[in-house]
């Protein structure tokens, strides 16, 4: 039972423990990659090398001959270091590989929730998670400073995402240079992240399918629309975008025909001063549209997950508390403000006495209020609810027997007294006031509407 109770929960944190395992496992196929074929390049160039030394072997002389083979040589003790290298570094991925799984095995070999080593487990994946955030915001150098104090940094991904950070930072930046190098380098895995989106018959495809990604291609384009700017400046800039088109552009065209047809509206737009249907592609903020574009293609082909793992983990937690009650229009916090920054909330609490906020509720809280809309409600299968709940008019639920304890304790409190329930029935609540005992409203007994639990 107890092995069975595990696994059940093991299997509910591999949505947020998996990803451990993903970007070390694409690394060591890209190294292994990368080995083969610097062996197999190695090995052409090699053999042909020697084939033409024992060719000139009679006719060349002796030098000639040992130069020949001098060169085969250091090419081999070339392939020897590289290979070493990348040796190393699948040397150093498989123990970091090994390290996790060993962090993810000791889930396994917990017992239950309640055992004091699923606390400290859950406590370095918090920490694991807070990293990831922050990695993923841009906060290497405090990342990798938490990563440390923790002792944690076989489980985070550092290098990976500075090197992303550090290429979009430069696409922010105005340039194009780091992230078409990065497209050269990984153009096998674009291709196949390519044929995946064609292949998955869920995905919005154009007609034609792309044989560059997306990314390549606004990058190109870019490209064309900073040629254009220097157009005014230079003669010779406007002859160099039609050529750019030609070669970077028109052979895609099929794929992307929306941002192609523009390119001839563009070439006869003033860059200073556009027109309104192309003053966005001239726009500064086209530059960070590339950047986080980079950013999605990156973790997409290295298997990270687009979301922070935090979010996820916070919207897990966010819906199995959340219920109708915490986006209701009667919910004083979470009354829409129409983006005015000012704007009171609907139902304000006409007192501050006992008034403790907006909620209790983690999810009417101000901080998580939010983050908390977009996800599902909470399939509660028993209900925890008082018994004869009643609802005040500012929404709020509570049971009658705790209102009808709390007016007794407020009428000694004050001193006064009021007719018995024998004298006026155990019903009649006319005349009488009832105090909200979160925001302190006040309101008469006879606006209280009995709530049925569905």
């Amino acid at each position: 039972m107890a092995e069975a109770t595990t696994q059940l929960k093991a299997d509910d944190h591999l949505l947020l423990d998996q990803p451990l395992l993903r970007l070390p496992l694409e690394l060591q196929r890209r190294t292994f990659k990368q080995s083969q074929i610097k062996i197999d390049h190695e090995q052409k160039k090699t053999t042909e090398l020697l084939r033409n030394a024992a060719k000139t072997a009679n006719s060349a002389s002796p030098d000639d001959t040992i130069k020949s083979l001098d060169a085969i040589i250091q090419r081999m003790e070339n392939l020897k270091r590289d290979l070493e290298t990348l040796n190393e570094e699948e040397q150093s991925l498989h123990e970091q590989s090994a390290k996790r799984i060993r962090h993810l095995q000791e889930l396994y070999e917990i017992p239950s929730l309640t055992d004091v080593k699923y606390e400290n487990w859950a406590r370095t994946r918090l920490d694991r998670l807070i990293v990831d955030y922050l990695l993923r915001a841009g906060y290497s150098d405090t990342a990798a400073a938490l990563a440390e104090s923790k002792n944690i940094q076989d489980l985070i991904d550092l290098d990976t995402f500075k090197q992303c950070h550090k290429i979009a930072d430069s696409v922010r930046g105005g340039s194009t240079t780091e992230a078409l190098r990065w497209v050269a380098r990984n153009k096998d895995s674009l291709k196949k992240l390519l044929e995946k989106t064609a292949s998955d018959k869920n995905a919005v495809v154009p007609a034609v399918t792309p044989k560059v990604s997306q990314l390549e291609f606004e990058l190109r384009f870019q490209e064309y629309i900073e040629i254009l700017r220097r157009h005014r400046t230079q003669d010779t800039a406007r002859f160099e975008a039609i050529m750019h088109v030609q070669k970077h552009l028109a052979p895609h065209a099929g794929a992307f025909p929306d941002q192609y047809r523009v390119t001839a509206g563009l070439l006869a737009a003033d860059p200073s001063d556009p027109s309104e249907c192309y003053r966005e592609y001239f726009s500064p903020a086209r530059w960070t549209y590339l950047s986080d574009l980079f950013v999605d293609t990156h973790h997409q082909i290295f298997n990270l997950p687009i979301r922070p793992l935090l979010h996820v983990a916070l919207s897990a937690g966010l819906s199995a508390l959340k219920t109708p009650a915490c986006h209701s229009s009667l919910n004083p916090s979470s009354a829409a403000t129409d983006g005015h920054e000012h704007a009171k909330p609907m139902f304000a609490p006409t007192s501050s006495s006992n008034h403790i906020g907006n909620s209790l509720c983690p999810i009417c809280s101000t901080e998580l209020n939010e983050l908390a809309k977009n996800v599902p409600y909470a399939h509660h299968t028993k209900s925890s609810v008082e018994e004869d709940p009643l609802m005040l008019p500012n929404g709020r639920v509570y049971g009658r027997e705790r209102l009808e304890e709390l007016e007794r304790k407020n009428m000694r409190i004050s001193g006064t007294s009021r007719d018995t329930d024998d004298e006026r029935g155990k019903d009649d609540k006319r005349g009488r006031t009832i105090k909200d005992p979160v925001t302190g409203d006040k309101y008469p007994w006879e606006r209280l509407k009995k709530v049925y639990i569905t």
